[in-house]
């Protein structure tokens, strides 16, 4: 007999989950990640039933429609190397299309909504390298010129029948906030949970920034009633298989179209205020700190910047996944090579640097986690400048070489440029710049390669020839 035909619907009442909990929190990016990390230390933090989250996607409808199909219930799959544990997970509220602004004003000027949390991909902030609000981006420029529309015909952001056509986080964001300055709702906090340094600070450019270009007056109640919360997180959750969803059926006698896998590692670390309450996501074994900037460090470049350069030398190499790259004797050597420089410059006493990496070491080792190297090799220039960049500036500005980090940048030259040499543009969402970039070549590509990263560094001409030559090694 088919799995499919001896397996029940997932929903509320076939499962025995207690009634959706009252919406206090409002989510942005209803992907795998969110729902591995963020709902998952909701629903181990609030026994009570009393924080439910409204989740909105961040681009196609798609997940939406399928998890409010289930009462937004969906399996997590803790996988590590001695087995699969199954729970099925209740947090989430409500399931809506992120394109549906009405119903996203109206969670967000609901007196009751306390927090608004976002996972959108780094590219999605659209900041410029300086770290300000890009004014420049297609998106933000267009999304900029409806909401000043907006605000010149009624003063507000609100409007009667359907809403502009807005792309960017920000923009969609603001009618809601709006709504609650007109409604007196009270405080919100926004808390970033995606892989930016100071994500708190990037959340505040896309929202507060953009509204500096649409009203004084708006800017103002969210400077005064809007708190950014920074933030680290850290739990692998690699794309659902097929073979996965069936794994699930199978082990739980429910046709789950939305399972989420992942290892059973997590990490949590916040530093802001709260100014509405929150979840008691301690309990779940988040941690609160007053300077999150050494945990944000040791993250992004033990953690981020090892992916990456796994993601771009293991490819090169013909590999697969991350277990597949850390398993070859040069990825792993260039992995602690690369380690090496980014520890020296995380002396922070609670950040246990060794102990750190040797249990990255064996997450990365967890053969059934088949965390792929071309998901994690999108978007790399963004990526890089918070990853790699960094390091490398500090081993400079030490008297050191920077090798091991100037590898990263090496290696995504020349993966970028093997793809082009077979037909295939970059994934990136500067994708444009960097095709024109790749129609150059020998030491005049690195160094515009380079520059796009960090100016400065493309002005070093050592720099330039020691990311050359490294490119030249595959």
């Amino acid at each position: 007999m088919n799995v499919r035909s001896r397996v029940s619907p997932l929903n509320r009442t076939n499962a025995g989950a207690p009634p959706a909990a009252p919406v206090r929190i409002v989510h942005i990016g209803l992907g795998a990640f969110h729902r591995s990390h963020q709902a998952w230390y909701t629903e181990r933090a609030d026994p009570n039933n009393a924080w439910g989250i409204a989740a909105f996607t961040g681009r196609s409808p798609e997940a939406a429609d399928i998890l409010a199909a289930q009462d937004g219930l969906y399996t997590l799959v803790e996988r590590g190397d001695d087995g699969d544990e199954f729970g099925i997970m209740c947090r989430i509220s409500a399931a809506y299309d992120g394109g549906d602004l009405a119903q996203l004003t109206k969670v967000l000027s609901a007196p009751e909504t306390s927090l608004l949390t976002i996972t959108i991909t780094e590219p999605a902030y659209h900041l410029g390298m300086d770290g300000l609000l890009n004014p420049q981006s297609a998106a933000v420029a267009s999304d900029t010129a409806a909401l000043k529309d907006m605000w010149a015909s009624s003063g507000s952001l609100e409007v009667e029948g359907d809403y502009p056509q807005l792309t960017t986080m920000g923009a969609r964001v603001l009618p809601g906030l709006d709504a609650r300055r007109r409604r007196n709702a009270g405080p919100i906090a926004v808390v970033s949970c995606d892989n930016l340094t100071s994500n708190g600070s990037a959340a505040c450019q896309a929202i507060q920034g953009l509204a500096s270009l649409v009203s004084a007056e708006l800017c103002e109640w969210i400077q005064a009633n809007v708190s950014f919360v920074d933030t680290s997180v850290d739990r692998i959750t690699p794309r659902t298989t097929e073979a996965d969803a069936t794994a699930v059926r199978e082990a739980t006698g429910f046709d789950d179209a939305a399972p989420v896998i992942t290892e059973p590692f997590s990490s949590w670390i916040l530093s802001g205020e709260f100014p509405a309450g929150r979840p008691a996501w301690e309990n779940a074994g988040a941690l609160f700190v007053n300077d999150i900037v050494p945990f944000e460090q040791r993250k992004l470049w033990l953690l981020n910047g090892a992916h990456s350069l796994l993601a771009y030398a293991g490819q090169l190499r013909g590999l697969r996944t991350v277990s597949d790259a850390v398993a070859d004797p040069s990825c792993a050597a260039e992995l602690e090579a690369f380690w090496d420089e980014a520890a020296a410059h995380l002396d922070h006493p609670e950040l246990n640097t060794q102990a750190y990496r040797a249990a990255l070491l064996n997450r990365f080792r967890n053969t059934r986690i088949e965390h792929l190297l071309e998901q994690i090799g999108i978007d790399g220039t963004t990526k890089l400048r918070m990853r790699a960049v960094p390091v490398l500036i500090a081993e400079r500005s030490a008297g050191r070489t920077g090798e091991g980090s100037a590898r990263i940048i090496a290696a995504w030259a020349a993966f970028l440029l093997h793809r082009q040499e077979n037909g295939a543009r970059p994934v990136d969402a500067e994708a444009q710049r960097l095709s024109d970039i790749l129609k150059l070549s020998g030491r005049d590509l690195t160094k515009a390669l380079v520059t796009t990263l960090n100016a400065d560094l493309g002005a070093d001409t050592n720099v330039v020839d020691l990311v050359h030559r490294l490119r030249g090694s595959w």
